[in-house]
């Protein structure tokens, strides 16, 4: 296979697996008959759930479709996964190179870019947000990077980037992957840049039903992305990455009735989030905007406060990075946990 004739994904995945031959799991070859002993199953299931003595596909279609339908993206072009967290790894172990290749973040963002490339021998080059959390102007130190990480909404920040700015970065990187974790867009779809996939074949979005779907504890995340990034990615996934129950829920909470819940809650976290920051600023912190379940707030005696929640029994974030040393993460709660949390302010504060 010449070079000439390679696609963007196979001139940026990792050489070896353009001729791996991908494990063929029992759901993969598939088949038809009435007795099934060609995956060392039990015969016996003795839950409540059908099928469960079974492996499940690797792939749900029904699941696969559901999301497709949710987010306008036909199903050739998206990859289910165990929470984002494992897609952002399925990347890096598939087109990076070990003790050879990079990726590029801009930070303070989410821990788990840097931590996975180097839990594979990947370098990191990480890049500092600008003083009002934008992105750099100059990204030539970004140019080798095989693939470039930007949250948006960020994590921890909450703050957000326009899709304008988003797309400058695909243009100006047009042989790097642009992967854009977008695990809190629901709270400002606005946001979202899944209308430039067709535009921009270096374009990957991560998303998850962790957050406003209120399915973290199921884990399960999508990859958003061009069907030959797809196509490289199962070379490398797990033979079985989505235990049925999870799909099964997954399923329900992208039915209609479930986005119709999504959307509702999301309506009253942003209500309880702006009371939470309004309470916040009045009592003299500083509170960045945020686009996301969450609000940073920064603190003159931020040890104190902190303490002092804690005291209160109230667990929030705070973080070592030397730009949030004096701030804490507070995410957005129901009504009855708002009032609490207030209070607790105000007594500590006031």
């Amino acid at each position: 296979m010449s070079a000439s004739t390679l696609n963007l994904a196979q001139r940026l995945a990792r050489p070896e697996l353009l001729t791996l031959e991908p494990y063929q799991s029992a759901r993969r070859i598939g088949g038809h008959g009435d007795i099934w002993i060609n995956a060392n199953e039990s015969p016996f299931n003795h839950t409540d759930l059908p099928r469960l003595n079974r492996y499940p596909e690797c792939q749900p279609p029904e699941l696969i479709a559901a999301y497709s339908r949710y987010v306008g993206v036909a199903s050739q072009r998206i990859v289910c996964s165990r929470g984002a967290d494992e897609a952002i790894e399925l990347l890096i172990r598939t087109f990076c190179i070990p003790g050879k290749d990079s990726i590029a973040l801009f930070g303070p963002t989410y821990g788990m870019y840097g931590i996975s490339a180097r839990t594979f021998n990947v370098g990191v080059v990480s890049m500092s947000l600008t003083a009002d959390y934008g992105l750099p102007d100059d990204l030539s130190a970004v140019k080798g990077c095989k693939l470039v990480y930007i949250c948006n909404p960020n994590n921890p920040t909450g703050t957000l980037l326009s899709p304008g700015v988003i797309e400058k970065v695909l243009e100006t990187l047009p042989e790097q992957l642009v992967v854009v974790d977008e695990a809190y867009i629901e709270f400002s779809p606005e946001y979202s840049v899944v209308n430039l996939l067709d535009k921009y074949p270096n374009l990957v979005i991560l998303r998850t039903l962790s957050k406003a779907f209120a399915l973290a504890g199921a884990r399960c995340g999508f990859t958003l992305a061009s069907a030959d990034i797809i196509a490289m990615i199962m070379l490398v996934i797990a033979p079985y990455p989505v235990p049925l129950p999870v799909s099964l829920l997954a399923e329900q909470a992208l039915s209609a009735e479930g986005i119709t819940q999504m959307r509702a809650d999301v309506k009253l976290l942003k209500q309880q989030g702006q009371r939470l920051a309004e309470c916040l600023e009045q009592l003299g912190a500083k509170v960045l905007p945020s686009g996301a379940n969450f609000v940073q707030a920064y603190f003159d005696d931020i040890q104190t406060v902190a303490q002092r929640l804690k005291d209160a029994g109230i667990v929030a974030r705070a973080y070592k990075d030397p730009r949030l040393a004096d701030a804490i993460r507070f995410s957005y709660s129901d009504e009855h946990e708002t009032d609490l949390i207030i209070a607790a302010l105000e007594n500590i504060l006031n």
